[in-house]
Order: C-alpha cells, then structure tokens, then sequence
C-alpha cells in the first residue's frame, strides 16, 4: 500500500538514534526511500537491514560531509566562559550542517523543480533559558537560514522549513546514544522514566515530548499535504515555549 511519501527519497542526517532514528522509521512505514546517515556505523547500518531494501546507510560526518537536517548536540556554554574554540566548533555542527546540507541537497533538487528541506532548530533559538549560550545562538541562526534559503528556492519549487523541538525525552539528557550504550537496559529504563517524570511537569501540556512527536512534524512537512509550507519554523513542545522564563543572575 504507498504512503504519504511514495515516490519520494529522503535523506535524513543523525538518523542512528534518537529524533533522526524515529523520523527514518516513520518516513519508511510512509513507503519513502531512504538514505540515513550518521557515525555509528553497526547502528546504522542494522537500521537500514531492518528498515528494508529502499533504505541506504551511508556513514557521514555533517562537520564534513553533506537531508532532514537533524545532526546535533548538547551545549552547556554560559557567555562567561565561552571559548573561541568553542564557538567555532559548536557553529560547524549546529549551524553549519545546515547550511552546506541545504546548499548541497538544492544543487540536486533545482534540476527536478522540487524538493523539500527540513531542519532541526529549537525553542532555544526563540528563548533563553532552554540551552546553552552557543546552542541558543546557532539554532536561532538556523532559524533564519531557514527562512533566507526557502526565499531564495521558493522560484526552485524547492520548499524550506524548520521544527523547532521542546525538551524531547532522548538520551542526550544523560550523555547522548553513545552514553546509553555504555549502560544496562534498566538503567537507561530508569533514567527515561525520571526524565519523562521530569518533563511532563515542565510542560503545559501534562506530558514529555517524544522523538515520535518531531517525526510526524517532519512527515507533514515532508509530504504533499504540507506543499504550501514555506519558511516556516514548527515548534512542536507543547507549549513550553509560552512559559514564563526567570532572568538569570
């Protein structure tokens, strides 16, 4: 039976774990091709056995190579004690995948007259308080990349826009997929249930965010049913974005 994306390829970006894993899932069970990308190579590629024949595994680096463009990571930089070399690495990651995955997936998408381009900003890039000082910075840079870039490619029939996720229970809470699989399955069991906890009471809406909630985001905006999208940022955190933020200091 096709899906919502039969006949579309998509190529997601730190698709081994957490949000990117749950997208590459979804955008399967949607009947999408699939190139996913990542560094942990036996977890990507046993995602692209699972997952069947239209899905690919290619191992990337986004600080090098280059689409959901969903690559990422924790920072926990205060503007006191931020280094110039941590400001040059947290913008080639963050700020820079997006760029050069935008600049690259529009060189092949100009050609057909269509495409569409998702990236992973934040709530961070439109409050204080929801990451760290460079993480903030970079992601609220995204935000705009993405608005210049659907401008620019709109005439293209290319379509560019962004999610804007809240606090999503994943393992980059406690270290990320590379931390998670240092521990037991009840451990990271433990460690999920606390966060999600934890989050439900932050949140209006009773409950934590789930990878789940940012890929059925991207499947809207992936689709057909989302072709008149463009330049848009979706913030899908269940409205912990309207909350009050207490100044610091």
């Amino acid at each position: 039976m096709a899906g919502r994306l039969d006949g579309k390829v998509a190529v997601i970006t730190g698709a081994t774990s957490g949000i990117g894993e749950a997208t590459a899932r979804l955008f399967a069970a949607e009947s999408a091709a699939l190139v996913i990308a990542g560094r942990a190579v036996d977890k990507g590629e046993a995602l692209a056995r699972e997952l069947g024949p239209d899905v690919v595994f290619q191992r990337a680096d986004v600080t090098r190579d280059c689409l959901f463009n969903n690559a990422g990571a924790v920072d926990r930089s205060t503007l006191d004690s931020v280094t110039e070399e941590e400001f040059a690495s947290a913008m080639k990651l963050l700020l820079g995948a997006a760029v050069f995955g935008i600049k690259h997936a529009a060189r092949v998408m100009k050609p057909q007259h269509s495409g569409s381009i998702i990236n992973n900003s934040s709530i961070a890039a439109h409050r204080s308080g929801q990451g760290g000082y460079l993480y903030s910075a970079a992601k609220a840079a995204v935000s705009h990349v993405t608005r210049l870039a659907g401008v620019e490619l709109a005439a293209h029939g290319i379509r560019v826009n962004a999610i804007s996720p809240g606090a999503i229970a994943t393992p980059i809470f406690w270290g990320g997929s590379a931390r998670a699989r240092t521990l037991s399955d009840e451990e990271n069991q433990r460690k999920q249930a606390k966060l999600e906890a934890n989050l439900a009471r932050a949140t209006p809406l009773p409950r934590a965010g789930f990878a789940s909630d940012i890929a059925y985001a991207a499947l809207f905006l992936a689709s057909n049913e989302g072709s008149f999208v463009n330049c848009h940022d979706l913030v899908v955190d269940g409205g912990r974005i309207s909350l009050f933020c207490e100044p610091t200091g």
